[in-house]
């Protein structure tokens, strides 16, 4: 499945009638790598709820899930970076990020982004199907100007309950989309087609596109 075939996009529309995708005072940081060891990466990311999240000023939450070809992704927000970094600096912290590398197969990737868009408040806990679309940003503001939170994809794609697109220092975007199940979400493609200038200016705004199917997602967020 391709979010390109969805109305994850759609055209910005200035009558008044739609509300769009806006800019959060968020910071995500999006980490990626290999594992095979998927149910003791879950377990540990318990662990560190239980234990050091309560500790973790500024984090708002979490989504984490493996592919069906082992890559892990992890989608974490924070309230700035600046509260990131505080949480980095925590010996507790420190300890905690050395066993997880354990739990990796090789090279684990971090991608710390300032840039964040959101769409209806940037997904939902209770989503049981993620797609993850990685790319390199061409037009930033055309990606962004694409995103948005109408009437219309309300309508059109009920089973979509949120998403957010993250924008690093080096151009690499990571859009984050929250549905309700899988099953819904590939029906939506299906069933929906994109506008081709909404087409057109997608393909022109990121390049390089790879996509995650997150099929068992986990969530955490402050209790």
């Amino acid at each position: 499945m391709d979010l390109a075939d969805g109305p994850a996009y759609r055209r910005e529309d200035h009558s008044g009638g739609s509300i769009t995708g806006s800019e959060a005072l968020v910071f995500i940081q999006v980490i990626q790598g290999r594992t095979s060891r998927k149910d003791e990466a879950r377990e540990l990311g318990d662990r560190w709820v239980r234990d050091l999240g309560p500790g973790a000023d500024g984090w708002l939450g979490s989504t984490f899930g493996v592919t069906d070809d082992g890559t892990m992704l992890g989608v974490i927000r924070f309230e700035s970076r600046e509260a990131a970094q505080a949480n980095a600096d925590r010996p507790e912290q420190t300890a905690f990020a050395e066993e997880m590398a354990k739990l990796f197969d090789g090279p684990v990737e971090f991608h710390d982004c300032d840039d964040v868009t959101q769409m209806m408040q940037g997904g939902s806990d209770e989503a049981g199907f993620v797609q993850v679309m990685r790319g390199k940003v061409a037009d930033a503001d055309g990606l962004k100007g694409l995103m948005t939170d109408s009437d219309e994809l309300h309508e059109a794609r009920p089973e979509i309950i949120g998403a957010t697109l993250a924008i690093d220092d080096e151009g690499n975007a990571f859009q984050t989309v929250a549905f309700t199940d899988e099953a819904s979400a590939r029906r939506g493609e299906q069933d929906t087609q994109m506008p081709d200038d909404v087409r057109d200016t997608l393909e022109r705004a990121v390049q390089e596109v790879s996509f995650y199917d997150l099929h068992d997602p986990w969530f955490a967020s402050p209790s």
